[in-house]
């Protein structure tokens, strides 16, 4: 089923009640020597509650953040509405809600335990109607106690919003929350290749598309539903219109380059996480003075992305100092712990810069990295590739020893969420495939480099990340081109290129291969592309010979 994605307006209008809450907008003075503020912007919601008539437009605020997944500031703006108006149950709906981060992780101990209790609080207090106890029973069905599965809980709580959705269904809000509980399914079971459930969560919001074109939930989440190669030129759409619906959220202002990472818009990507970096630094000044924000953290990951594959090696390093000095980030979530290992490691690897790869450490020391041990082994699986390349075996060995104590920790661990514990042994594997060929035995490391880039093929990356720090496909494209297999290695790279289009490394491989083998059409072709994605001053070699073969054409 092939979603026809139209019906974004890119211009933010936001009206005032009681027709469409004017979500977050900021009431001034007008002073002839000060200019106005600029008023927030966060899209348009529409989300009545029976509570008091003075919490109800900064309520609709709280469920347009929550949309944003802007989460530590909706949790205060629900946990305020509590205060001013303590017989409003939906505003401990809210807490609750925001401690029920769908696509991301599962809950730590602590939110668990905040979300369940903000979850009881709801159900005591109650609700003036029937919809809005619909809406405090789906969440008390996820943290319901019992020895559950965070995917069965995932599911209990999606179960619960289509129930609400179909009783009813004139309630947009519930149709849009139940896309997204679909989603939180989706990321939490086995990977579809065929995309069912994201399908299905995509039509809720195309349905109602055309009667909110400025609802930050619909693009955001339509954003994640074809966040995979196959699916995401159906929301190009939604990422350009997202940024301009809800400009004040520095997610959403990040959001577009998940799309346009898919479809190689380096330029695109770049100019989005420049924005949101730049938001989410000038937010935590203001609330956490010191502290770096996750969000600008996770801008950064894919910022460092694109800076790389668009040869921009000095852009890419500034962005890897920047995240080396940080010191302390105002909320310990996964996006925070996952930039901070991923950013070093893809500055060292995608450059070959394999020496520099070999010495990586977790840092800073201070982050609890044990809570995110599927983060602390990216820099394992660099420091073991950079070492097996530089010869380093020793170290290489200890390397992938330790990969290999955290992979079946978590294997150990797995209650049914995204499956780390395949993440961590792709890394595993094709680590130790590059020991292999350091120690001399060929035949073992491309067993392993095959292995790793199989089951790589067979998964779906986490929203956390904008991809694989080092494709396992493009590995063994490298790894068959040294050994000078030319042909195998150009099916490889161009294999890999299908999931992780237009990738420096890859398009320079697969030149580079295709001339090895005699192959000038093909080489030129890639040339052309790789001249194409990159930036003109980027002092890459494989650039000069790039464009020498363009110009022999």
């Amino acid at each position: 089923m092939k979603l026809p994605i139209q019906g974004f307006v890119c211009a933010v209008v936001v009206l005032s009640p009681p027709a469409v809450a004017r979500v977050g907008a900021q009431e001034t003075e007008h002073h002839h020597e000060h200019p106005a503020p600029d008023p927030e912007k966060l899209g348009t919601v529409r989300f009545p509650v029976s509570c008091r008539a003075e919490v109800r437009a900064e309520f609709e605020r709280g469920v347009a953040l929550l949309h944003s997944f802007a989460y530590p500031t909706a949790t205060a703006t629900f946990a305020a509405i509590a205060a001013r108006d303590p017989g409003c149950g939906m505003a401990s709906w809210g807490v609750a809600m925001t401690r029920f981060h769908q696509i991301w992780a599962p809950p730590t101990e602590p939110d668990l335990a905040a979300g369940a209790d903000a979850a009881r609080q709801a159900a005591a207090i109650g609700a003036g109607t029937d919809r809005e106890r619909g809406y405090i029973a789906a969440i008390g069905a996820f943290y319901l106690p019992g020895g559950r599965t965070h995917l069965e809980r995932v599911r209990a709580y999606e179960h619960e919003m289509a129930a609400l959705q179909a009783r009813f269904p004139d309630d947009d809000e519930a149709a849009i929350f139940h896309a997204l509980a679909l989603l939180s399914v989706a990321y939490n079971s086995p990977p579809d290749k065929t995309y069912a459930v994201q399908r299905q969560a995509a039509a809720i919001l195309q349905e109602r598309l055309p009667t909110h074109p400025h609802h930050p939930g619909i693009a955001h989440y339509m954003i994640h539903s074809f966040d995979y190669p196959e699916l995401a030129p159906l929301a190009l759409d939604a990422a350009r219109a997202y940024a301009r619906i809800a400009p004040s959220a520095p997610h959403a202002l990040h959001m577009p380059s998940h799309i346009f990472t898919r479809l190689g818009l380096w330029p695109d990507s770049i100019q989005s996480n420049l924005a949101s970096a730049a938001a989410a630094k000038a937010g935590v000044a203001r609330t956490n003075p010191g502290a770096t924000a996750y969000d600008e953290l996770h801008a950064l990951d894919y910022l460092a992305y694109a800076y790389l594959q668009r040869g921009q090696d000095d852009e890419a390093r500034r962005v890897a100092e920047a995240v080396a000095a940080v010191t302390r980030v105002d909320s310990l979530e996964l996006a925070a712990a996952y930039a901070l290992a991923a950013v070093p490691a893809r500055y060292a690897l995608e450059r070959h810069a394999w020496r520099d790869a070999a010495v990586l450490l977790p840092s800073p020391q201070s982050l609890p990295w044990a809570q995110f041990p599927h983060a602390e082994a990216i820099v394992h699986f660099a420091r073991a590739v950079g070492a097996a390349r530089a010869g380093d075996v020793a170290t290489a060995r200890l390397a992938c020893a330790r990969l290999g104590e955290i992979q079946s920790a978590l294997a150990a661990a797995y209650a049914r969420g995204f499956d780390w514990p395949t993440q961590v042994e792709i890394q595993r594997r094709a680590a130790t495939g590059w020991l292999r060929a350091a120690e001399g035995d060929m035949a073992e490391a491309e067993r392993l480099l095959r292995g790793a880039a199989d089951l790589e093929d067979a998964t779906d990356k986490h929203p956390v990340t904008p991809g694989a720090v080092l494709p396992a496909r493009e590995q063994l494209a490298d790894f068959l081109r040294e050994r000078g297999r030319m042909p195998e290695a150009l099916a490889a790279y161009e294999e890999s290129l299908r999931g992780a289009p237009a990738r420096f490394a890859s398009l320079a491989g697969a030149l580079a291969a295709a001339e090895a083998a005699g192959d000038r059409e093909r080489a030129s072709s890639y040339a052309a592309r790789l001249i194409e994605i990159a930036d003109p001053l980027s002092r890459r070699p494989e650039l000069a010979r790039a464009r020498l073969l363009v110009a022999m054409r």
